[in-house]
């Protein structure tokens, strides 16, 4: 039998069901009893049957399909949101049909758009800022878009970050309270949310210290930036001795122009990152650092583009979610204090 032209009825009546009965075994969230389930997949295997997706969500009006576009997997950080989103949403009988991007808004509209011609039920993105043109026109086509590490001003989207402000300054706070009095900052890069509150609230603290940063440079979220940064940073006569880099991503980088330049972090200079990723608990690196609670924001964005996907109309929300200041050998740690 060509295996390419089984259908359902085939199906239901090799199981001796009814055809509705095969169209819920094989939608997700439908019921069907213990027994109806284990007699279809029986049938189907035997068959070489294999559901339509998309036939079923033209009919549908459902793929239950969540599109993701992220710019930026060389952070460490988004395989591991990735893993636990795609994990997330398959629990909830949804799955994930992941593109890549730049940070351009014009080629993340491209991307965005071929998505929504997928016939997706929703849209996160990672690290990608859209267009307002093609923000109305997704708000137009009933597709929800939940900013996922990322806001956007005036976008009308729901947004899930960790409180990057409030980071920076804790950041700012534990380097003032060790003695640093020369602090640098490689920052992210400035185009982006995250980038620009972790350094406005950095900057906040400082000046009411009144201290004056050692320097200021936009590391753009880009390791080979990052280091070249750190170079010229301790290059000169005078060198910071401390430096908060806005993601864990640059940070190694910065760690490791340190130790080109013969210094030890968190001796020689402390440093701080941003974000805890894996990498950073190893013992080559050990890099105190903000920690962003992937697992909460994975939990928050889920729950906001679902609630958007099945209840249509249900208002945008800007979600802030507090982390905490990791700490490790990379930075000198105050007298008495607490993260």
């Amino acid at each position: 039998m060509d295996r390419a032209r089984i259908t359902s009825a085939e199906v239901a009546e090799k199981a001796g069901v009814s055809q509705s009965a095969v169209s819920r075994v094989f939608t997700p969230g439908a019921s069907a009893s213990p027994r109806t389930i284990e007699k279809v997949r029986r049938a189907a295997a035997e068959l070489g049957y294999r559901p339509n997706v998309l036939a079923r969500a033209m009919v549908s009006g459902k793929s239950r399909i969540i599109g993701l576009v992220v710019a930026y997997l060389e952070n460490q950080f988004y395989p591991v949101a990735l893993e636990r989103l795609s994990n997330a949403l398959q629990a909830q009988g949804y799955h994930i049909l992941i593109f890549t991007a730049t940070n351009s808004i014009d080629d993340a509209d491209v991307v965005v758009q071929d998505l929504m011609d997928y016939q997706v039920d929703g849209i996160l993105t990672a690290s990608v800022a859209i267009s307002s043109t093609l923000a109305d026109r997704a708000n137009a086509a009933g597709i929800p878009v939940v900013l996922f590490n990322r806001g956007q001003d005036d976008s009308g989207f729901s947004s899930v970050t960790s409180t990057n402000f409030e980071g920076g300054r804790r950041a700012a706070e534990f380097l003032l309270a060790g003695g640093h009095a020369r602090i640098a900052h490689i920052a992210g890069w400035q185009g982006s949310s995250t980038g620009r509150d972790r350094q406005a609230g950095f900057l906040s603290v400082l000046q009411e210290a009144g201290v004056t940063p050692f320097a200021m440079v936009d590391g753009m979220y880009k390791r080979e930036v990052a280091m070249e940064c750190a170079r010229q940073l301790i290059g000169g006569r005078d060198r910071p001795d401390a430096i908060f880099v806005g993601n864990d991503h640059m940070a190694f980088a910065v760690m490791d122009a340190l130790r080109e330049g013969g210094l030890v972090p968190g001796r020689d200079i402390s440093v701080v990152g941003y974000d805890d990723v894996p990498l950073a608990g190893w013992p080559a690196y050990d890099l105190t650092t903000i920690r962003q609670p992937v697992n909460r924001m994975v939990d928050a964005a889920v729950e906001t583009i679902l609630a958007q996907v099945e209840i249509p109309g249900t208002a945008p929300q800007q979600i802030e979610i507090e982390g905490q200041l990791i700490l490790r050998g990379s930075a000198r740690i105050p007298e008495g204090w607490t993260a």
